[in-house]
């Protein structure tokens, strides 16, 4: 097992989660609140962001824990996997008619992540 690819990919797990849970928060949340979208819509989109802030730091202490404890390896597929299938989601809705999703680092940041936490598995 490689540490240090282990290391990486937990940092860019870690950086992404205080990205979007602070600036995407203010920038993402603020836009939410001040439109004019239903209260309960408002609120599940809070849920659904957050829910996402809280996979990134999930998977980064994965990533860490694993890398300090290599007996446990089997932990890293559902983190790779689970990466890997959203930086998919975000390409194939963005070749479709939601481009705004290749521009923004979701696709990015949860690629590396799995690139990395599969070369740290060999």
């Amino acid at each position: 097992m490689e540490y240090w690819y282990l290391i990486i990919a937990s940092l860019i797990s870690f950086v992404g989660m205080l990205f979007h849970g602070i600036a995407g928060h203010l920038k993402y949340i603020g836009a939410i609140n001040d439109s004019n979208l239903e209260p309960l819509t408002k609120s599940l989109s809070l849920v659904s962001w957050h829910v996402f802030t809280i996979f990134l730091f999930v998977g980064s202490a994965v990533l860490l824990y694993v890398a300090y404890n290599p007996a446990i390896t089997l932990a890293l597929y559902p983190v790779i996997v689970v990466n890997l299938l959203g930086a998919l989601l975000f390409i194939f809705l963005g070749l479709g008619s939601h481009k705004a999703l290749l521009k923004m680092p979701g696709a990015y940041l949860m690629g590396f992540t799995a690139f990395f936490a599969y070369m740290g598995m060999s």
